[in-house]
């Protein structure tokens, strides 16, 4: 079986990608490794939209079966903000560290509502037209303060529900378990046969 290319420059994602993979006997390749400049503008209004332009892209550079996803942090108390938005959620060049200081900015009076929940839209395309799409979700709800050196983009401030630990103090292995991707991946696993739709 050929490796799937992963449609993502975010080395979190990738790294979080490459292990749940393995865990299932698929061997991936970064885009990067074979398109060191690729990048595809995320144009969709909806994590759907931005992961089916990243699959497409991706299958028409490279000619591969390729897994894009997109995922967001959906805060209740900010009406799902910051939502398809999380990347850029400070502008467009934020660092990790400036969304969450927003994000916290913006709950500073929340008080205990702070309720929220991670989403992952995962879109393998194969280049026959071949098209999976999967779904997952993480509950939990948003900190006071940053918590945790493990993880990226808004793992230190996000506390899983049923747990005091946020994302960022659990080791991979363990938040692979139970992240917003790694249930889609369970799902597009499950739903399609991953293995045989892309040999």
């Amino acid at each position: 079986m050929e490796p799937i290319v992963l449609a993502s420059g975010n080395k979190g994602k990738l790294a979080e990608f490459a292990a749940m993979f393995a865990a299932f006997g698929v061997q991936t390749i970064p885009i990067q490794a074979l398109l060191p400049a690729w990048q595809v503008e995320e144009t969709g209004s909806t994590l759907y939209e931005n992961a089916l332009i990243k699959a497409r892209a991706a299958v028409q550079a490279t000619g591969k079966a390729a897994l894009a996803d997109d995922s967001g942090l959906f805060v209740y108390y900010l009406g799902g903000e910051p939502g398809v938005f999380s990347q850029r959620y400070a502008g467009l060049e934020a660092t990790d560290a400036e969304n969450n200081a927003l994000l916290l900015q913006k709950l500073s009076r929340a008080g205990k509502r702070r309720q929220a929940h991670f989403a992952a839209v995962l879109t393998l395309l194969c280049p026959d037209g071949k098209c999976v799409t999967a779904t997952g979700r993480l509950f939990g709800r948003i900190t006071d303060a940053p918590r945790g050196s493990l993880g990226f983009g808004y793992d230190p401030i996000f506390a899983v529900r049923g747990s005091d630990l946020t994302l960022a103090e659990m080791p991979l292995h363990e938040k692979n378990k139970i992240s917003h991707r790694a249930m889609a991946l369970l799902a597009l696993r499950d739903s399609l046969g991953l293995a045989s739709h892309v040999r």
